[in-house]
């Protein structure tokens, strides 16, 4: 049995209090997750570790945009069509305002998200985009087994989002790097079991594992195994979260938790 892990997004921003995106219960999950991998350590065939890797100047950032009042919108403000068609909202550098509305045209068109003003995270080189030390450690450790992480970034293309780590929400044909992750999505196809987790179950999991079964054929997703407890939700998007599970359940998406799973 080749049994891998596909673990998304679990750095210090998402899952510590002093994060700048803390998503509240990660930290727990991190911990129990770390448990579940010590006690299958040997049964392990390979983790997958998806990083979130941004620059301080991206499209979701708040820097990006400006108002007539030469503000800067908040964290979590919605920037629609709408909004730049009104000019709510402008690029803060003119010279990208056709290429952003041109983006937020296409967020619009393909059903994803809306344009979400994210705070500044997981930013390239900090200590929020580090992997949260107690998982880290469990990781030190398998890998002193000679096996090796296979760590997956994604987000660093600054002008469009990349929630899932299979491709962004809106390809950019000159990077590569955005486009369909075939190389990823074939290893996982070799799995027989893939166990799920990682931060947050709302968005880039969500999105990650949604990618993923469009791309995978209807037998493979049976293979997925969501650990609900180790994983939780944006606040305020738990909807989101509630509304994968169900959609992925029905397609063949297995749940368990990380005290039963392969107990």
């Amino acid at each position: 049995m080749k049994l891998e892990f596909l673990i998304i997004d679990p750095q210090n921003d998402f899952c510590e209090p002093s994060g700048n995106l803390y998503v509240p219960g990660a930290e727990e999950d991190m911990k129990r997750l770390g448990v579940l991998i010590k006690r299958l350590s040997s049964k392990i065939d390979d983790i997958h570790v998806t990083l979130d890797t941004h620059h301080f100047i991206d499209i979701a950032h708040p820097i990006f945009w400006i108002n007539s009042e030469g503000k800067h919108p908040l964290p979590f403000t919605i920037i629609t069509i709408d909004d730049i068609q009104n000019s709510s909202w402008r690029t803060t550098n003119p010279q990208f305002q056709k290429r952003a509305a041109e983006y937020i045209g296409k967020l619009n068109s393909n059903g994803r998200y809306p344009l979400c003003i994210w705070p500044y995270h997981c930013l390239i080189g900090s200590w929020g985009h580090n992997v949260q030390l107690d998982l880290y450690n469990v990781f030190l450790e398998w890998e002193k087994s000679f096996a090796m992480i296979d760590y997956v970034t994604k987000g660093s293309n600054f002008w469009t989002e990349h929630y899932s780590a299979v491709q962004a929400d809106v390809p950019d044909p000159q990077d590569p790097d955005t486009m369909l992750n075939i190389r990823l999505i074939e290893t996982l196809e070799k799995a027989d079991i893939i166990v799920l987790a990682g931060e947050a179950r709302s968005h880039c999991l969500a999105n990650t594992v949604r990618d993923i079964a469009d791309n995978f054929g209807k037998d493979n997703i049976q293979k997925m195994v969501l650990l609900t407890d180790a994983t939780s939700d944006v606040p305020s998007f738990e909807s989101f979260g509630e509304e994968f599970i169900e959609d992925m359940v029905k397609i063949g998406m297995q749940i368990s938790n990380t005290i039963d799973f392969l107990k």
